[in-house]
């Protein structure tokens, strides 16, 4: 792995929390909704959230019946997700999701809001596609939600500035390189800044279909939205993809 400075292990911190302060749980419930009724889950089916966030879908999933266990890799978000789920309804576990420390099977495996592409080679993205065929169960469902390239590069706004509290935040996004970033600062009342990175690689429809090939998923389902809006390459604001393991029961 070529990779030298894993942004993804600073980004996700305390200030996480700050910076996407706006996202709620009732907009979870909204799109748990329709994951369930794309991936054909049964009741009490074993779904795994790989890249797991805080937690709102997590605990939206397990609102619904299903046994549900949350995975990620920042320690700081694990703890907010705990925090939220005090009747602990998730099992939630500390991983990477190139490598992850679980057996499965699992009936469902999500991937949600741009948790992909994190890293520099394709490789290494590959891999968290193959993890979740190991960890799929036969007959079971992967859903992977992620921005359309297309949109984003006509839709990109290239800088904003807002305020959380007392905290200010800058956020510059380009595309480089076949990735888009997003640089943030952060400047409090007394002068002190602290700067992050976020980086996602962009691929395309073709790419995951390849991708997928390889790692042995099907793709049966494309979504531009979360309103089973038809995905438009020129207009679709997500990517959602739908599969099973390649050669599996329907």
């Amino acid at each position: 792995m070529k990779q030298t400075y894993a942004w993804y292990k600073e980004s996700f911190g305390k200030d996480y929390l700050l910076i996407y302060k706006h996202r709620d749980l009732h907009g979870a419930r909204e799109e748990v909704r329709r994951m369930i009724d794309w991936l054909y889950l049964a009741p009490g089916a074993r779904v795994l959230d790989l890249c797991c966030g805080m937690g709102r879908h997590s605990l939206a999933l397990a609102d619904c019946g299903f046994r549900v266990t949350g995975m990620d890799l920042s320690d700081v978000l694990l703890d907010e997700a705990g925090r939220l789920d005090p009747e602990r309804k998730v099992r939630w576990i500390k991983g990477d999701m190139r490598d992850v420390p679980l057996g499965g099977p699992f009936d469902g495996i999500v991937n949600l809001f741009t948790s992909f592409g994190y890293f520099d080679e394709d490789e290494e993205n590959e891999r968290v596609l193959k993890e979740m065929a190991r960890l799929l169960a036969p007959g079971g469902r992967f859903l992977l939600d992620f921005l359309n390239p297309s949109y984003v590069r006509s839709h990109l706004k290239a800088h904003s500035v807002r305020r959380e509290g007392t905290t200010m935040i800058d956020e510059v996004r380009s595309i480089e390189d076949g990735f888009v970033r997003k640089r943030i600062l952060l400047t409090e009342p007394g002068g002190g800044e602290r700067r992050y990175l976020e980086q996602v690689r962009l691929y395309e429809l073709a790419d995951f279909r390849r991708m997928c090939g390889r790692a042995g998923l099907e793709i049966e389902q494309v979504h531009g939205d979360y309103r089973q809006g038809e995905f438009r390459p020129a207009t679709s604001p997500r990517l959602i993809l739908v599969g099973r393991l390649a050669g599996g029961a329907r």
